[in-house]
């Protein structure tokens, strides 16, 4: 009986945090490390992203990627979640010139918001490990 509790408590929570198609999600990143870094706190590396839930495993994406040394570039792309806390993203960096390639984690505290990690290959050379904020506004189910 124990178990059966268990189980339907972890479906229940499971569909409440999902995301589905047609919400958008939020967030904010930090670039913690990157490749390029030669001195700690010399330069950082932020972004701003929009995703919106083309299906519950496809985004499309769209934000801004701002470094310190005053560069600015737009960011298209997507992401794929093959799981519901785990995603690999694809986007192009206009402005840098650059493509970048990647991986995250996404896991909710609350209904709405979410900490990720990711970590971006970009093929000019560099890869970073990220740390960001989410929140994911939801379609409203009538």
């Amino acid at each position: 009986m124990k178990y059966l509790i268990l189980i339907s408590s972890f479906c229940f929570s499971y569909n409440c945090i999902a995301q589905s198609a047609k919400d958008f999600i939020i967030g904010t990143q930090l670039d913690l490390i990157k490749s390029d870094y030669d001195v700690y706190f010399s330069k950082a590396q932020a972004g701003l992203e929009v995703n919106y839930f083309i299906t519950e495993q496809y985004t499309a994406t769209a934000g801004l990627e701002i470094w310190t040394d005053d560069e600015t570039s737009a960011v298209v792309g997507m992401r794929w979640y093959p799981i519901v806390d785990g995603f690999i993203r694809l986007r192009g960096l206009i402005g840098a010139n650059d493509v970048s390639i990647g991986g995250g984690w996404a896991k909710p505290f609350s209904e709405t918001w979410r900490v990720e990690a990711i970590t971006d290959f970009y093929f000019e050379g560099n890869f970073s490990i990220r740390v960001g904020l989410a929140y994911l506004f939801r379609k409203k189910k009538y």
